[in-house]
């Protein structure tokens, strides 16, 4: 059923829950199918039951037998409690009902605005540093105090977020202004960023990026010239002004040797005052 659901336009999946995600997605449209066929029969039924043939004059009394009208009404609710209690309910509990508790885990901050999404990492130490609404600026998106207890090494990317490959990440989103929606559909993650909020989200990425070029490229979606164009995008996908088809990220997935790496080179920069942002780097897609 996956593999149907792939041909008509679902993304390759390329998160360990993932695979959950797209069979609790085959069931619906199948649940969904059968009611659309229910309530399609019950509608044909009526129009030859109640044909001006067989009723040339109006029966202001109505109908005396609601067997069959019951009997769908029955399967429909039935149908919608199963979605309900037996596919939605279970699927996420099991998603929000505890954050990973591994040691390797990687947490990250992103803070949407309008009409861009800012990420903070913990640095080596794990520990964020403390943000401020007073210090926002071009050069510091997130108004990130360097002098804070463990902000030093710290680390804020614009609309470019890293994770490494195999490890779970979680994600805290927020919102400076409007309410968006932070979206990955490879990796099956859908979730609102509500200003006043911070929200938190987990998925372990299990293809690099450079692993899902090549799927792309193997099933003919890109070409050799033209794969390295491939990045997993992070869209908005609520409406949050005239800006909002510009608001466009992307995320780079990475063996864990890499990643850390990055996080190590990155902090240091960042320990070094190497890490402002110019106006020309916002949104820059390299």
């Amino acid at each position: 059923m996956i593999e149907l659901l792939q041909k008509f336009g679902l993304p390759l999946n390329a998160s360990a829950h993932g695979a959950e995600i797209d069979s609790t997605l085959g069931w619906l449209h199948l649940i969904v199918l059968l009611l659309f066929v229910g309530w399609s029969a019950f509608f044909l039924f009526v129009l030859w039951r109640f044909r001006s043939g067989k009723n040339p004059k109006a029966d202001h009394a109505g109908v005396k037998n609601h067997s069959v009208s019951l009997s769908v009404e029955v399967g429909v609710a039935v149908a919608e409690a199963a979605i309900l209690i037996l596919l939605s309910i279970p699927l996420w509990a099991e998603r929000v009902g505890e954050m990973p508790t591994d040691e390797d885990r990687v947490e990250v901050r992103v803070v949407a605005q309008q009409f861009a999404w800012n990420m903070h990492y913990p640095g080596p130490d794990g520990i964020f540093g403390q943000a401020s609404p007073e210090m926002i600026s071009q050069t510091n998106p997130i108004g990130l105090d360097r002098n804070s207890p463990n902000a030093a090494d710290d680390i804020i990317s614009i609309n470019w977020l890293y994770l490494p490959k195999g490890r779970p990440a979680i994600v805290h989103l927020s919102s400076m202004d409007v309410i968006h929606s932070f979206a990955l559909p490879e990796m099956r993650v859908k979730q609102d960023c509500i200003p006043g909020m911070s929200i938190p989200i987990w998925f372990e990425p299990t293809l690099t990026t450079e692993e899902m070029r090549e799927k792309k490229v193997a099933m003919g979606a890109w070409d050799e010239d033209r794969k390295a164009f491939l990045n997993y995008e992070i869209a908005c996908a609520q409406l949050c002004g005239l800006g909002h088809y510009q608001m466009r990220g992307f995320m780079e997935v990475m063996e864990p040797e890499a990643f850390d790496e990055w996080v190590e080179a990155e902090s240091t920069k960042a320990q070094e005052g190497g890490d402002e942002f110019g106006e020309d780097e916002f949104g820059e897609f390299e």
